[in-house]
């Protein structure tokens, strides 16, 4: 009996052909060649099925490029005829998340070739695409690859051979919002019995109708008086005037766009428009205040709520204590991983309030600020430093501030001089 045919698509990272460097890699098909996660899916096939080809392309690339990537790919991919396509995993990695939900679902829907893929529950393209196509829930980072793997091959077996679906706690994808009836032994009164009286006594149950999840983040502390602050105006819903002078990327821009809103009260849909593609822009077009609230602003501004743009604090004029630092930092890249598992272990501290890879003899630039500089140096050599890809670092202090963001920080210096004139 001949195997399963399987056509396996991932990025430019996992084909490891390079990081962001290389997000703008353009499509291309290995025929005959299983490549990263394509080696763990295929222990997992069981000899029932084989990756024929594998198809790369880079995030940028493909997002930016969204039709003839699409176009490209396709013709790939109905040239070799699989029984089954495979995208990714894609874990947490938004842009790489939505490729593989764009192309598994046209797949699907234009070839009628049965498609899976798998990524993170919040990843963007989750939920976008978990109601077009089979998408395997997996942990937010490719150390959860094995576990993704195990589900993901079987699934697709399965779609391939076209056998019945079970749940998708049975299988282990990420509910699609199809409900099958069924009948239980016992009527839904003695179930709900049974499930209170395990919650009573702390026991585990499973609820026969989960409720969704919803995000609760917690409100900053209101700014009392807003009277006397600086408030800045930023947002990264890419809100740019119409047409888009400057090019900004639709996705990982490489640059940013800063506009004078001087004597603008509205942002209206004749002057202003979104260059973002990470969500659907239809809205943010009609009325573009709805990402950048400038008529809001305006209206606060009448209303001498608002004085300023731009907030700003000098701690050296305040009573409490604040020390800034900045430390340079050389890892090892981690194989496969390269450099973005190392950063999240940074940022996660509290203390840290940014991380940039940068280029030189380091290898990341990490801001933190501490009540000390006995705190700062504790953070060092207890959290940072001991990290098992940490090499060295390199500690600067901020003694003193003259400008920051554009605002300069002391009073100019006078010239003291006598003004002598003939």
């Amino acid at each position: 009996m001949s195997k399963i045919k399987v056509v396996h698509y991932i990025n430019q990272f996992f084909a490891q052909i390079g990081g962001e460097e290389k997000a703008d890699y353009p499509a291309e098909i290995r025929v005959g060649e299983v490549v990263g996660p394509g080696l763990a899916l295929t222990q997992n096939f069981k000899d029932e099925a084989e990756i024929i080809a594998t198809v790369i392309c880079g995030d940028s690339y493909f997002n930016e490029n969204l039709e003839k990537a699409k176009a490209d790919i396709l013709a790939m991919v109905k040239e070799q005829a699989p029984d089954v396509f495979i995208a990714g995993p894609a874990f947490n990695a938004g842009r790489y998340g939505v490729a593989c939900g764009t192309i598994a679902a046209a797949v699907q829907e234009e070839l009628g070739i049965p498609a899976v893929t798998g990524m993170y529950v919040e990843n963007p393209g989750a939920d976008m695409f978990k109601n077009d196509v089979y998408m395997i829930s997996t942990k937010n980072s490719a150390a959860g690859m094995r576990d993704a793997v195990k589900k993901l091959a079987p699934l697709a077996v399965k779609l391939a051979k076209g056998e019945k679906i079970g749940s998708s706690a049975e299988e282990g994808y990420i509910p699609n919002g199809v409900r099958v009836n069924f009948f239980e032994k016992e009527r839904g009164s003695k179930r709900a019995v049974k499930m209170l009286i395990k919650k009573l006594n702390d026991k585990p149950y499973v609820t026969e109708y989960p409720m969704p999840n919803f995000d609760r983040v917690e409100p900053n502390p209101a700014v009392k008086d807003l009277a006397h602050a600086k408030i800045a105006l930023v947002t990264s819903g890419g809100i740019v005037p119409k047409g888009n002078p400057d090019h900004i990327e639709s996705s990982s821009a490489s640059h940013y766009g800063e506009y004078d809103i001087t004597g603008v009260t509205d942002l209206t849909e004749e002057t202003y428009e979104t260059a973002h593609g990470g969500y659907d822009p239809v809205y943010a077009n009609e009325d573009p205040d709805r990402v950048l609230p400038v008529d809001v602003l305006r209206d606060m501004e009448k209303e001498g709520v608002i004085c300023g743009y731009h907030t700003l604090i000098d701690w050296d004029k305040t009573s409490s204590e604040k020390v800034t630092a900045l430390i340079e930092v050389k890892v090892t890249p981690q194989r496969g991983l390269g450099f973005d598992m190392i950063a999240e272990r940074i940022y996660n501290y509290p203390e840290v309030d940014c991380v940039y890879l940068i280029s030189g003899g380091f290898d990341f630039m990490v801001m933190i600020e501490g009540k000390t500089m006995r705190g700062v140096a504790q953070f060092v050599s207890e959290k940072l430093s001991t990290q098992e890809s940490v090499l060295s670092t390199a500690t600067h202090f901020i003694l003193k501030k003259y400008k920051d963001h554009g605002s300069v920080m002391v009073n100019p210096t006078k010239d003291e001089r006598m003004l002598v004139t003939p």
